[in-house]
Order: structure tokens, then C-alpha cells, then sequence
């Protein structure tokens, strides 16, 4: 391969079927652009998949069998499915006992070891950028004039591409149905007031109450800022409380420096793998680029792949089985890894804090219980005790994970990616 080539590595970790629907629209989008031909380097697509057939019961060939049209866009495909993290685990590092420890901390935790194993094996085949792209978000901005829905394609790619080469790390915005909060009718049962003091008991320093508030009064929707797509100028991401917050998809990673690199973390059982790694960004360049892609977080949007835009969105509300499930299971993985962020974070007022969220749920988890008819709600305190009970065992696992990361590129990768 041509050494002055521009090497951007695509990252999907999926377990749907509309994963190669997706992927599609990317590179259609990418075509279209004309990027390539206004770049003065050659640009060479790679494409990394890790996928998990368990995730909605799906098949290895759900993922592999691409059209020719979108395998001819890439100059190497890899794809990584369960079975090969498990058994194949790169076999001339389980030769080493110790890197062999790492390979377990790093690949064999949740979501956060998908992302890490397509993070290594674009190292591995000498990436220079790797953007992570997720299957449920499309290359679309919708905004709102009056009561209709304006609609614009977006050239995430060649965006990224654009801002990488001065930053470890680019991420664009999101729109559509980011939040799993649906638009709640307050009553007595549960006023206004008592979910947003759950809200902000059990979120972070992006997700709060009056973020949400503003999100609900659109009926769940996230619309586009018209000033970014106008303006199309890029921000650093400030700090904010030992964090520069990132997103874990239409996010770019910068591998020219492979020191340079974290892996990924999430407790076990939980996510939060992009706010991990958002507080390892303190000296590193981050960037906010003007691309946005939208969300499709209830899978009822997928027609917009087809070309069909609808002129109005419908508002989530708490009114099915399946909506307030979204929203219960939500709130399990934020308090299942809130307390490893706190005591990151602001470890002098962790007990305080944690004794402060116990009262608050005491008081808040009854009503919500009441309201939504779902009495597993009052399961969020025993979450809550179990990953405080937890937190130093996870919290030394979080910084384990970093020393495995650096151990895998240093000592196995230091040739290779070097040379």
C-alpha cells in the first residue's frame, strides 16, 4: 500500500441486522461527497466489524454477506465475531502469560471490549484514523421550522477526516431520539419537581434535568442546531468537572500516535465506556466538528434509509410496555456506573455524595414505581449499593485496563506499528 496513503478505518460494534443498511448510507454518502477527488492524498476505507449474533438473534452472515458494490469501497474488511475474541484471541499473545491477562481485562468486558478489540486490530492493519459509527444512527440532521421537519444529509466522513489530523480525537453531534426519557403527563403521583430531582440524582454533568426538560417539551426529540449546520465551525471540548464528555459514536480516534490511545472501560454489567475514556482526555486535543447523525434510539425510523422523510416526529411517551422499559433499563446502566464516575471524579466527596443519592431514591423511587405501574423501579437502590459495594474493585480495574492497553501496544505491537 501506498505509504502517503490516508488510512481511515470504519468501526461498527453491532448486533443488528440494519448494521449493512447503515454502513451503506456511509458510504454512499462518502462517494457522493467527492472528497476523494479534492484531497491531494489518496484515502484508503477499511472496514472493522465485531459483531454479536446473541444481541437480537441473528447470524454471522447477517453481517458478512455485503453487496460487491460496498465491498469494492474498502481495501480490507475485518470482521470479528464472539467466538473469535474468545477462541482466537490473538494466538501468538496467549503464548505470553502475562499479555495473556491483559487480553482477557481489555477484549473480555462488555461493550467497552468490542470497541477495544476493533481499536487493536485497526492498529494491528495500520490505521491512521478510526471512526466508530453505531447501527442505529443515520447520516441525517433533521431540524424544526415552524411544525415541519427539515431534513439534510450530512458527510460525516469526510468531516472527521477534515479535523483529525489536528486532534487525538474528533466527535460530531446527535439528534433524533437520544434520550431514552419519554414525555411524562406529571400528576400528584409524580409532580414535575420529584423526577427532576431523580433525574439529576442519577445522571451526570451532560445528562441533567433541565438538558431533559428542554428535550421533552419536543417530544423526546433532539433537534439540529441550525447555527452549526450554517456555520460549520469546529470547537474544542472544554473540561468539565475532570471530563471532556464525549460521545461513542461518530467519533473519530487518532492512531497516528498509537501511545496516544486509551481503551475503552465499563464496569461489569453496565455501560458508560465513552464516559471512561472521557475522563482520561484531560491533556489531549478534542474536538467538537459540525457533522451531525441522528439517533434512531426505538428502531422506528429506519425507513429514513429508503429515502422517506417524515415531516413531523412522534413524541415518546410513556404510554407502552416497551418505551418505559427503554427508560427503566436506562436508569440501571446510568446508577450501575455513576458511583465509578463519581469516585473518579471527585473521590474527597464520594460517601457523601453516594449517602445523598441513597435518601433521594428512598424518596423518588416509590413514586416513580407508583406512576409508571412497574415496581422494579425500586430495584435502582439495590443497583446503586451493589456498584458502591463495587467501586474500588472497579475503579482499580479501570486503571488495570490502561496499564493492559499500553502493555498490548507497547510490547506487542511496538514493531509493527512502529515501522
Amino acid at each position: 500500500m501506498d505509504d502517503n496513503m490516508i488510512r481511515l478505518g470504519i468501526g461498527f460494534a453491532t448486533g443488528r441486522k440494519n448494521f449493512r443498511k447503515v454502513m451503506n448510507s456511509y458510504i454512499y454518502g462518502w462517494v457522493e461527497s467527492g472528497i476523494v477527488n479534492k484531497l491531494q492524498e489518496k484515502v484508503s476505507l477499511n472496514l472493522f466489524v465485531a459483531y454479536d449474533v446473541d444481541y437480537s438473534h441473528t447470524q454471522s452472515t447477517d453481517y458478512t454477506n455485503l453487496r460487491q458494490e460496498i465491498v469494492d469501497a474498502f481495501d480490507e474488511i475485518v470482521f470479528i465475531g464472539s467466538k473469535h475474541i474468545r477462541n482466537r484471541e490473538f494466538e501468538n499473545i496467549e503464548e505470553d502469560l502475562e499479555l495473556k491477562k491483559d487480553v482477557k481485562l481489555v477484549f473480555g468486558n462488555g461493550y467497552a471490549g468490542k470497541r477495544n478489540v476493533i481499536l487493536y486490530e485497526a492498529l494491528k492493519h495500520k490505521m491512521d484514523y478510526l471512526l466508530f459509527l453505531d447501527d442505529d444512527e443515520y447520516p441525517v440532521a433533521v431540524t424544526k421550522n415552524n411544525e415541519n421537519c427539515l431534513w439534510s444529509g450530512q458527510y460525516v466522513l469526510p468531516i472527521h477526516l477534515e479535523h483529525i489530523v489536528h486532534s487525538d480525537i474528533t466527535n460530531g453531534y446527535h439528534c433524533g431520539y437520544i434520550s431514552p426519557i419519554p414525555d411524562i403527563q406529571f400528576n400528584e403521583t409524580l409532580t414535575e419537581e420529584d423526577f427532576g430531582l431523580f433525574i439529576n440524582t442519577i445522571s451526570n454533568d451532560i445528562l441533567n434535568w433541565e438538558s431533559i426538560k428542554k428535550i421533552m417539551k419536543n417530544g423526546g426529540v433532539t433537534y439540529a442546531d441550525t447555527q452549526v449546520l450554517i456555520k460549520k465551525e469546529a470547537t474544542e471540548v472544554k473540561e468539565t468537572n475532570h471530563c471532556k464528555f464525549i460521545s461513542g459514536a461518530n467519533l473519530c480516534i487518532n492512531l497516528t500516535k498509537p501511545d496516544r490511545t486509551f481503551a475503552f472501560y465499563n464496569p461489569p454489567g453496565a455501560r458508560g465506556e465513552d464516559t471512561f475514556l472521557s475522563t482520561l482526555l484531560s491533556d489531549r486535543v478534542v474536538t467538537r466538528i459540525p457533522c451531525y447523525t441522528f439517533h434512531d434510539g426505538f428502531s422506528a425510523y429506519q425507513h429514513l434509509l429508503d429515502g422517506t422523510l417524515p415531516i413531523k416526529l412522534n413524541s415518546i411517551t410513556a404510554n407502552s410496555d416497551q418505551i418505559i422499559s427503554r427508560f427503566y433499563h436506562a436508569c440501571i446502566g446510568w446508577i450501575r456506573y455513576k458511583p465509578l464516575l463519581l469516585y473518579i471524579t471527585n473521590p474527597s466527596d464520594y460517601e457523601s455524595i453516594i449517602e445523598d443519592m441513597r435518601k433521594k431514591l428512598l424518596y423518588i423511587l416509590p413514586k416513580l414505581s407508583n406512576y409508571f405501574k412497574k415496581q422494579e423501579f425500586m430495584k435502582i437502590l439495590e443497583e446503586l449499593n451493589k456498584a458502591d459495594k463495587q467501586v474500588k474493585k472497579n475503579y482499580q480495574q479501570y486503571l488495570d485496563t490502561q496499564k493492559a492497553w499500553k502493555n498490548l501496544t507497547d510490547k506487542y505491537h511496538k514493531d509493527k506499528i512502529n515501522n
